[in-house]
């Protein structure tokens, strides 16, 4: 009689087959690679056996694995937590997945026909080895809201599993290490992972070279947008926003034009969540700030050929166009350094105090129309006693949807909020229908005033329009995240001010 073990052995071999990880000459190699995983020590084809259907292959591995892994909790071989899960069967895909001299080869093979012929190739390759769980990116809720800067992206990121209290307690008692140093150095490719850093083995990086320092390419397993990629310097170096940054982020578009590319800034609380390793993320994506419109043009001395204008965006964004690359970086390099020294205590612009620089960039490139276009987010990080998560962060009464920093992903315009929401919006339309009062509930109380406040604006709320409402006023909340972090507002007065700035380049 065939064990049920068995036939996942086998499926896992044949979706590595169709996925074109492995061959068919691989077929006897791989099998022994995973009953080694799996600690078995025999192994029977399986009677009467049929491929799996793989039309969906994400959907189809995901099944592969569970029951492998289902197997393997039962006889000991891993524990039942979802970290020390995601640990084994990482290494189960890499039982399947080919090695690294393989993949950066087949990536420049493609690259010779095509940019975006070998970034499609490694997208999917990532997808199919499993580094990104397409399965748990599908659970992502994502729409659109429109606000007076157009169509805002919202999601809430419901991908990164959640730890349970038994691993939480074995990552606290796990041993310390410092190998790798940091979730982006290059040291993760093809590392085992343990309770407190993430399994790797079946990752893959590209090498690419910006502004002749070494580099590597590679997605990121949680893909908030469409092949959305990490570029991560070889050094482990911190993050800074100078002219060398500018110029690896148009070497970049200049290698893959069809991607948008961008920085975090490189201060604490207006920068990312990573700023001791020099990184860029960028994508096959449009952003919605790309489609914002400049509302107010003007012209640096010295710089007549580049087109430069503020745009309309909760952010404090400056556009720069041009045909010469080069005169686009000398011009966003006198911007930034500019903008470092830059003080307006009218605007509450401090570029120092006690010593300590604010002032930084979040800067995004891309191609438009065989022109090289570069956004200039000004940003600033000063704190008060009022404020002391940062001025130019989101205040206290939007915290209820998004308290974290903003960096480069939501400077674009795309709202990664945090996993709660989803079942506290649940909760709330539940309150909001019946008429309770969501003060007498401690899981969301703290949305009280908020749904206080946008309830009167409605003429009629029911089971029919509930949920395009809870949309709609999320992301108009997440609009007032993003001016919040503008040091210029978009009024007369916050515009006037923007303009000296500009005026004084």
């Amino acid at each position: 009689m065939t064990r049920s073990v068995d036939r996942y052995v086998r499926d896992l071999v044949e979706y590595g087959i169709h996925t074109h990880l492995i061959g068919e000459e691989e077929r006897i190699y791989s099998t022994n690679m995973i009953l080694d995983v799996m600690d078995m020590d025999s192994y029977e084809e399986p009677e009467d056996y049929t491929v799996p259907d793989l039309s969906d292959p994400g959907d189809a591995l995901e099944k592969i694995l569970q029951g492998l892994l289902a197997d393997a909790a039962i006889r000991g071989v891993t524990e039942d937590d979802q970290i020390s899960k995601d640990l084994f069967d990482t290494r189960l895909m890499n039982c399947i997945t080919p090695r690294p001299s393989y993949v950066r080869a087949r990536f420049e093979e493609l690259y010779r026909s095509s940019p975006k012929e070998a970034t499609d190739w490694y997208y999917k390759f990532s997808g199919d080895t499993d580094y990104i769980r397409r399965y748990r990116i599908k659970k992502d809720l994502k729409w659109k809201t429109a606000t007076e800067y157009g169509d805002l992206d919202i999601t809430i990121n419901l991908s990164k599993p959640e730890k349970d209290p038994k691993a939480i307690a074995a990552a606290k008692n796990a041993p310390q290490s410092s190998y790798p140093k940091c979730l982006l150095c290059a040291e993760n490719e093809g590392y085992s992972g343990r309770m407190n850093h993430p399994a790797r083995e079946n990752h893959r990086v590209i090498p690419i070279k910006l502004a002749g320092e070494d580099f590597f390419l590679q997605y990121s397993p949680y893909v908030y947008y469409n092949e959305h990629c990490i570029v991560f310097n070889r050094n482990h170096v911190p993050m800074k926003i100078d002219r060398s940054c500018f110029e690896k982020l148009f070497d970049f578009i200049s290698l893959f034009p069809h991607y948008t590319i961008g920085s975090n800034a490189d201060l604490p609380i207006v920068g990312g969540s990573i700023l001791s390793h020099d990184h860029f993320q960028g994508g096959n994506y449009e952003f919605p700030m790309a489609r914002a419109e400049i509302i107010s043009d003007f012209t640096v001395k010295g710089y007549e050929d580049v087109k430069a204008g503020i745009l309309k965006w909760p952010l404090s964004v400056i556009r720069l166009d041009g045909s010469d690359r080069e005169r686009v970086i000398e011009l966003a390099s006198h911007i930034l350094d500019s903008w470092r020294e830059y003080t307006d205590e009218e605007a509450f612009i401090y570029a120092y105090t006690d010593g300590e620089p604010h002032n930084t960039i979040t800067p995004i490139a891309r191609m438009r129309d065989g022109m090289y276009e570069i956004d200039l987010a000004l940003r600033n990080n000063i704190t008060t006693e009022e404020c002391p998560l940062g001025v130019y962060h989101p205040h206290d009464n939007l915290h209820h949807i998004k308290k974290e920093n903003i960096g480069l992903i939501e400077v674009m315009g795309l709202a990664i909020l945090p996993s709660r929401l989803k079942s506290e919006l649940a909760l709330l339309k539940e309150y909001i229908l019946e008429g309770k009062d969501v003060s007498s509930n401690e899981d969301i109380a703290k949305h009280a005033q908020w749904v206080l406040d946008f309830i009167p604006d409605y003429v009629n709320i029911d089971k029919l329009n509930i949920d395009g409402i809870m949309r709609d006023e999320t992301g108009k909340v997440f609009a007032h995240v993003l001016e919040d972090a503008g040091v210029f507002k978009q009024t007369e007065e916050g515009l006037s001010a923007f303009r000296r700035f500009a005026g004084s380049l």
